[in-house]
């Protein structure tokens, strides 16, 4: 694989004279409107609302799907849905040596760590993360074992660890005995990869399964919000699945405090990109309701649809002395960060990816627009070029103008058939 050094990336005033840690945390089933900095009103998210206020924050970032497996591909890819091996949430390992963000990464000789929910492999194949790039490895490897936040085991790279108190002997995934909660657990091994690698690059992918459900719990409780307490929420006039859930978000905003204070405490904030984003819109699962708290906030949709409920998610960028405070409303999608991080790397981004760095945008430069977004799944297919967003059922494509219909609302097809003649014909290239 060819690598350019970059020495320097050079800014007015500014110069990073050697490669910066990279962090990007995926949180999982998180909505658009659930943290403050995207209007939430009710659920606290004050880490994350400051980190947003210091940060910059990206009012139309797209997962890239809308259901985990498919996202996460994407992210590891750097390619849409309409490259990737798979489309939807069936099973798919990872080929031998792979090309991910990852092994790139680790090719430039960073670190990398990837940390919670692996979901593109099992014990033994291929696709684990400790043959993919991955050199520190913590968590779940299989999907659907993510759904226990309090398995009798994680995985360490190749080993089982034991969980101690946790029983799931009976049913699967819903366990008879809870002591050690995993996020608690995933969080404790990231905090600890970032000391142990302070003093060399490093990239730390942190796959948080918060406020995912336990779909099983949900069916067997009534609620598949498992999270140790309440919290500040325990005395509220709210159905049990809605206080876990609110615990479960405040939770996962004060762990993002506990991240951004170590950095700060290590000396290490200013060399240090952090992002934060989701890997798909909100769920309404295991006794969740998506309007409960607004969710999806202005959107139309959850999980499940290529509506922009279900695909838009927050992202915030923050690099305390680089990335200058703000908001943007460019149009970026997952597959972009493996062409972003590969930059700020210095070094080359695979040839196959359909990303467009925004390494630009984050260091304050003049920053290229992609030409389109695109997403597969079942007999759906979405697109979106500039303001304009097309989703087609069997073909038949609704357009939207998300200047002035961000509710997705009102089909314009008809009005602009230049636009959706030019959208159908790439959803046909594709195909």
């Amino acid at each position: 694989m060819k690598v350019v050094l970059i020495l320097a990336l050079l800014l007015p005033g500014f110069a990073i004279a050697k490669k910066p840690n990279l962090i990007y945390i995926l949180t999982d089933d998180l909505g658009y409107g659930d943290l403050g900095c995207y209007g939430q009103k009710v659920v606290r998210t004050p880490r994350i609302d400051e980190m947003a206020k210091k940060g910059l924050r990206f009012t139309d970032h797209y997962a890239g799907h809308t259901v985990c497996r498919p996202s996460r591909l994407s992210l590891l890819k750097g390619q849409h849905t309409g490259h990737t091996a798979i489309a939807g949430n069936n099973k798919h390992v990872l080929p031998p040596d792979s090309v991910t963000i990852n092994s790139l990464l680790q090719d430039a000789g960073y670190r990398t760590a990837s940390v919670g929910k692996w979901a593109l492999g099992r014990e033994g194949e291929t696709g684990h993360p400790n043959k993919q790039g991955v050199d520190f490895f913590y968590g779940w490897i299989d999907q659907s074992e993510a759904h226990d936040y309090y398995p009798e085991y994680l995985w360490r790279n190749e080993e089982k660890e034991r969980l101690p108190g946790n029983d799931n002997s009976g049913k699967k995934n819903v366990s008879s005995k809870k002591t050690t909660y995993a996020h608690t657990r995933v969080t404790e091994e990231a905090l600890a990869f970032i000391e142990r690698n302070k003093d060399a690059p490093f990239y730390l992918n942190l796959n948080w399964t918060i406020p995912h459900t336990n779909n099983e719990a949900g069916h067997v409780e009534k609620n598949g919000q498992e999270v140790p307490d309440w919290g500040i929420y325990k005395d509220k006039d709210w159905p049990e699945p809605e206080k876990g859930f609110a615990a479960m978000v405040t939770l996962m905003d004060s762990d993002t405090g506990r991240i951004l204070d170590l950095l700060a405490k290590l000396g290490i904030a200013e060399n240090t990109l952090v992002i934060f984003t989701s890997d798909n819109g909100p769920h309404q699962e295991g006794g969740h309701k998506v309007n409960f708290f607004d969710s999806n906030g202005p959107l139309k949709g959850h999980k499940r649809s290529l509506h922009d409920g279900g695909i838009r998610v927050p992202m915030i960028a923050y690099w305390p002395g680089t990335v200058k405070p703000g908001t943007s409303d460019h149009v970026s999608a997952f597959w972009d960060w493996m062409p972003t991080a590969c930059e700020l790397a210095g070094i080359e981004s695979w040839e196959k990816t359909d990303g467009l760095s925004f390494a630009a945008l984050l260091l304050g430069k003049e920053q290229k627009k992609c030409d389109y977004l695109f997403w597969r799944w079942s007999r759906f297919r979405a697109i979106r070029i500039d303001h304009w967003k097309g989703v087609a059922t069997d073909r038949k494509l609704a357009l939207y103008d998300l200047r002035n219909d961000l509710g997705e609302e009102n089909d314009l097809a008809a009005q602009h058939p230049k636009i959706a003649t030019k959208m159908k014909k790439i959803i046909s290239e594709l195909e």
